[in-house]
């Protein structure tokens, strides 16, 4: 019912009313309880399984030949990092059935679940998949079950990627998260990227472009010195705003090579350009237009 009636604000109510829940002293799990403040889906067992297949498959390391599913692991295991997992860490558990010998999941927050409830039932729905269970039920806290799976868990944004070692992941992804990286720490989230990812290593990203207003072009309405302003930055719709061309450019400059399977474009501007703060108005219909796209990245090739 609050999916519903958040559905129906316009974007003008919306903007208020968030800033206004977002200055009140109350935890997290209280507005995600009520559905007006919630970090994806992730902690649906059917939908946190198909996210992490379907950004595997495209990425192009999940081995899905045969009876049996799993990583392309090397000799030297296989590791992965996601960015976000939001309200769980089904994640960690999830590849390591899919034979990951470790897990990092970074978050700008601790906002996952400690219910043992909800990971017993991916447990439950893992051997419905004929999956080999990483644990056993006998395992009574989401702590000793993330160790299990060998899953570490960061909690402080872009600056937790610095304890990761270089050179340590194989495969690295996000679901709709990139955007909501802080506008100011986005270079510093390339550069680690690039330093993590093994050679041969390889992420998967895609990235929602739409604003979280109304699903157009809103939130680029606002001045920059608005919409990074604390007021905004807080309050539950923020993104960066950094577009489609100049996002790719901030891969290729960190030194990573970005080749776009999936690029989502509206049919036209879904919010006037008139109404877009001037900074915005200049840019072409090409790159405005684009609603979305998955990014895979991988170390550049050296020439020469």
């Amino acid at each position: 019912m609050a999916h519903g009636f958040k559905q129906l604000l316009p974007w003008w109510v919306r903007v208020p009313a968030k800033i206004g829940l977002s200055r009140l002293p109350l935890p997290y799990s209280f507005w995600k309880s009520l559905g007006l403040f919630e970090h994806g889906d992730m902690n649906q067992p059917q939908r946190a399984f198909d996210t992490l297949v379907a950004h595997a498959k495209a990425a192009g390391v999940l081995n899905t030949a045969g009876a049996s599913m799993g990583f392309t692991k090397t000799s030297e295991g296989f590791a992965v990092l996601e960015l976000g997992p939001g309200d769980s860490l089904f994640s960690a558990v999830i590849a390591k059935a899919l034979g990951a010998t470790q897990t990092w999941l970074v978050d700008a927050g601790p906002f996952a679940t400690n219910d043992m409830a909800a990971y017993r039932g991916l447990l439950d729905f893992l051997v419905q998949k004929g999956l080999p269970v990483p644990a056993t039920h006998t395992l009574t806290t989401r702590d000793a079950l993330l160790a299990h799976c060998g899953g570490t868990y960061l909690t402080s944004g872009v600056q937790a990627l610095a304890q990761l070692p270089k050179a340590s992941v194989d495969f690295c992804f996000s679901n709709a998260v990139l955007e909501h990286i802080p506008k100011n720490d986005f270079t510093s989230l390339t550069q680690e990227l690039k330093r993590v990812l093994k050679p041969g290593g390889v992420c998967l990203h895609r990235v929602d472009l739409k604003d979280h207003l109304g699903g157009g072009l809103n939130n680029l309405r606002f001045s920059e010195t608005t919409w990074e302003g604390a007021l905004f930055r807080e309050a539950g719709f923020y993104t960066n705003r950094i577009r489609f061309g100049q996002m790719v450019i901030m891969f290729e400059q960190a030194g990573l090579a970005c080749s776009l399977p999936r690029v989502v474009r509206w049919g036209s501007l879904p919010t006037p350009r008139s109404k877009l703060s001037p900074a915005f108005q200049a840019l072409p219909d090409e790159d405005l237009l684009v609603s979305g796209f998955d990014a895979v990245l991988t170390h550049k090739v050296a020439v020469g």
